[in-house]
């Protein structure tokens, strides 16, 4: 019974892995059109923004927001959903930052779809100056972290095949290869003081929530000196979103972790940030985010479950400030437990976890809140097949 048990645990782990790293042929099919586009398509190559716009890229009276993603499906909902529901529109500034090989496509799809009067920018991340000049921290770690990543060869089935480790470390060995937690595009937040050195103030959006309300507010709320403006997740009464402390995510059997922070300490959520980017010029919390991925590395991943939460839960410990739970609801794509009218009423709501919406594998309740900022009978949408259900 223990090795049926544990051969259906594994077995339940691969599921997920294969179903949550695969890229869906719609979205594929989607980025090679409007790659087509670009190239076909003058209408496809527009500077973005037009000229007359690009001082506001650096002018501190608009609301600048920024998104790092490499799936344009994803992040045409957050940016249509921003800016349909702000009171504002003419004041948002949206940073959009993918990485090379996404750069035409998601061009072609804003020079397309214009969501006027909001200033949209496109821009790859060889773009900046800062990222093209020296050596990047994340960079190096992250080939550091490949490195180590590499030590599990022949992929899945070579790591499930393993009868003498526990199910646990078969997981979190999967979870390694996960294209998700080598992604660039997941760590960058980190270098956002470099990368916009003009801007005193910024709020980053994932690429798998849905803005349902005015964000302008978030630019009133009195940070009190603190850099990273996060919603709380051990004050709520759910259990599956709101009871995260430190120990949920940090390995406190590791003495460097236990000799250094509280077990019972709050954590808090990436995913809807305010970043006070003056007073992040202040402080360490780059170097020390990169100190600890090189610490990680040396203890062989083992200091915490992997993302770029529990590093950034590390870098950022003392220079957080709560805001109201109402600003970003998490969970979405981990359970389903949150019903739709919960949903419906906080203003982000967050699709992390393995469920994404765009994914088969979403959960079918929560996911019309994410797919009605879609247009279906758009003709990029429609020739990839890409439907509300």
């Amino acid at each position: 019974m223990e090795q049926r048990t544990r051969t259906a645990k594994i077995q339940e782990y691969l599921y997920r892995h294969v179903a949550s790293s695969s890229i869906p042929k719609q979205l594929h099919c989607l980025a090679l059109r409007l790659a087509n586009e670009h190239s076909t398509n003058a209408a496809a190559r527009l500077q973005l923004p037009s000229a007359e716009l690009v001082p506001a890229l650096v002018d501190n009276s608009y609301f600048h927001y920024v998104l790092a993603s490499d799936n344009v499906l994803a992040t045409s909902v957050v940016a249509t959903s921003l800016v349909k529901n702000s009171l504002h529109p003419a004041k948002i500034v949206l940073h959009i930052i993918t990485d090379r090989k996404t750069y035409y496509p998601m061009q072609a799809w804003f020079s397309l779809h214009p969501l006027s009067p909001a200033i949209i920018e496109v821009k790859a991340l060889q773009h900046f100056d800062w990222f093209s000049k020296g050596k990047v921290p994340v960079l190096e770690a992250m080939e550091k972290d490949q490195r180590v990543r590499a030590q599990f060869r022949g992929g899945s089935s070579a790591i499930v095949a393993n009868n003498t480790e526990k199910p646990y470390v078969i997981a979190a060995k999967l979870q390694a290869l996960s294209p998700k937690y080598n992604s660039l595009m997941n760590h960058i937040r980190i270098h956002l003081p470099e990368m916009f050195p003009s801007l005193n103030k910024v709020v980053f959006l994932d690429d798998d929530l849905v803005v349902q309300t005015d964000l302008s507010p978030l630019w009133d709320i009195d940070m009190n000196g603190k850099v990273n403006g996060a919603v709380a997740t051990c004050r709520g009464d759910d259990k599956f979103v709101m009871s995260k402390t430190l120990k949920s995510y940090l390995n406190f059997s590791h003495p460097l972790i236990s000799r250094n922070f509280d077990p019972n300490e709050c954590a808090w959520a990436y995913g809807m940030n305010i970043f006070d980017l003056e007073a992040w010029r202040k402080t360490n919390i780059s170097q020390t985010y990169h100190y600890w991925l090189e610490q990680n590395l040396k203890s062989d991943l083992s200091l915490w479950q992997l993302g770029t939460l529990p590093p950034g839960l590390i870098a950022f410990h003392g220079h957080v400030h709560v805001i109201d739970p109402f600003w970003h609801m998490l969970g979405l794509g981990y359970q389903e437990n949150t019903s739709f009218a919960d949903a419906e009423s906080a203003g982000v709501i967050h699709f992390n976890g393995r469920a994404k919406p765009w994914l088969d594998i979403a959960f079918p309740k929560l996911r019309p809140l994410w797919s009605k900022y879609i247009n279906f009978s758009d003709k990029f949408i429609k020739s990839c097949h890409i439907r509300a259900s």
